[in-house]
């Protein structure tokens, strides 16, 4: 193999062991294993597991922020549903990844690493408000939106120990606790309301956002 191609063929491999086990569990002999090379050739294309646990991570970011991807064609809380699945997608697929990448693996405190999950939730949130059709977002909204996301990375490292939840449930969940973080804020803004009533005048009666108004109905009565 040429060297770029030797090098994405290791960082393909090292996802997938880390994607079943975490980080720290997976040893550069059991990368070297796996690749079908030596110890000391995986040294040659990378100074340590350090430097491939990060461009394992990068590969693994741009995939991550590339599910936040969608059309801009549909009611919005259809999009975010498919947005979450995809999300969950992920998450299904990269389990230990995807925690050690959100509580700390082995590049803790590496700024390259730290700077890779910024960039995940940057391009979610940008998304998000693309789909908004907001260029400059106020205060209140940039509350919601970026809660929203912690709350989506919470709730799936809590999905995965255990996944006592089903995966279904919960991405229909993270679409309604959008549209229950923007309510909220909108009772306390008209900027706000405005937005809200935009993201509910085209939402069909058998949407995500009218189910939650209807369940919210039957729990009140």
């Amino acid at each position: 193999m040429g060297v770029e191609e030797r090098r994405q063929q290791l960082i393909g491999v090292a996802l997938e062991l880390f994607s079943q086990r975490s980080p720290d569990d997976v040893s550069i002999d059991e990368i070297a294993s796996a690749a079908g090379i030596s110890r000391p050739l995986v040294y040659h294309y990378f100074p340590g597991k350090l430097s491939l646990y990060e461009a394992a991570l990068k590969r693994a970011a741009d995939d991550l922020a590339g599910r936040f991807v969608e059309a801009h064609e549909g009611p919005l809380g259809a999009r975010l549903l498919r947005v979450m699945r995809r999300f969950f997608d992920f998450v299904d697929e990269h389990g230990p990844g995807f925690a050690a990448l959100m509580r700390g693996g082995p590049a803790v405190g590496s700024s390259a690493t730290n700077a890779l999950i910024d960039s995940v939730r940057q391009a979610a949130y940008e998304q998000i408000l693309s789909h908004l059709r907001v260029a400059e977002p106020p205060a209140r909204l940039e509350l919601v939106v970026r809660s929203w996301i912690s709350l989506a990375e919470s709730t799936a490292l809590i999905w995965l120990d255990g996944r006592r939840i089903p995966r279904g449930e919960l991405e229909v969940q993270l679409v309604h606790d959008f549209a229950a973080l923007a309510a909220v804020s909108a009772a306390y803004d008209e900027e706000m309301a405005a937005l809200v009533r935009v993201m509910l005048q085209d939402e069909p009666t058998d949407g995500p956002f009218a189910d939650l108004v209807g369940r919210l109905i039957a729990l009140a009565s």
